[in-house]
């Protein structure tokens, strides 16, 4: 939740950073840099860490407001019965679920997860609340989305970019699964708009959210990663121009909690 207020432009210190990383083959992981084959395996070290008490610490960290986040989410996608939707870093359902209901039956839903840990904890959930006939499962890395051109009328990834290590090559291969005149929905905390807010929000990342990990997750590391990482993906503004690059039009965003959360929305021509 929020970030530090450097820009990913081009010509900012985070952007030269970021591209010196490119050049050298590095990426970030929170705010380590370390190789970029690396990062994969850490992030799934922090799902693998984080996915029995996924759900709870969502709650506690949000004070419940996620699931008004992913509600907006729901109604700004357009899915209606017959779709089909990909749900990437789809984690434990909450929008599968969601999604498995307005398609019916003659439609269908994909929840994906590059983490097993994960998309085991989503798959037994959404089995046992009988969301098994228009749901499947598929491990899947963003980067590489294994479907056809053209499969999905629409595709959400709620709280995962930032883990992604090429967001380029992911979006790049969310517009080429898409089908025409489908649509992308990007849920992912950014960058607040009031400088007050942010103040408070870094002093709740930095000092308390640990701290919470450590007593209700017993992992106060993986919480620091999560904080850090937020404070490492592009922000508002930037995130938009990266969609624009990777083929999406009417691209657009919709702040949330003071922008400390921004949904993103682009259609494929």
């Amino acid at each position: 939740m929020g970030r530090c207020t450097i820009s990913t432009s081009k010509n900012s210190a985070l952007g030269q950073y970021v591209r010196a990383m490119e050049d050298n083959k590095t990426t970030h992981f929170g705010f380590k840099t370390v190789p970029v084959e690396e990062k994969a395996s850490r992030v799934a070290d922090v799902f693998h860490s984080v996915a029995g008490k996924y759900d709870l610490m969502n709650d506690l960290m949000s004070g419940g407001v996620h699931r008004l986040w992913k509600r907006y989410t729901i109604e700004l996608s357009g899915v209606r019965r017959g779709h089909r939707v990909l749900d990437i870093a789809g984690g434990t359902g909450d929008l599968t679920a969601k999604f498995s209901t307005l398609v019916g039956p003659t439609g269908e839903v994909v929840l994906a997860d590059i983490n097993d840990s994960m998309l085991k904890v989503g798959r037994d959930k959404l089995v046992d609340n009988g969301f098994a006939g228009n749901v499947r499962y598929a491990q899947a890395d963003a980067q590489y989305l294994p479907f056809p051109d053209n499969t999905f009328d629409c595709i959400t990834i709620a709280f995962g970019l930032r883990n992604v290590t090429d967001k380029d090559l992911a979006l790049r291969s969310m517009h080429r699964v898409l089908k025409p005149g489908g649509r992308l929905l990007v849920l992912e905390f950014s960058k607040p708009s009031n400088g007050l807010l942010e103040k408070a929000y870094d002093f709740y990342s930095f000092k308390l959210l640990p701290k919470i990990g450590g007593l209700v997750a017993n992992d106060t590391e993986s919480y620091q990663y999560l904080a850090e990482s937020i404070r490492m993906h592009p922000d508002q503004e930037t995130l938009k121009g990266m969609m624009d690059e990777a083929g999406f039009v009417n691209t657009e965003y919709h702040n949330m909690t003071g922008g400390i959360v921004a949904l993103h929305r682009g259609f494929k021509a």
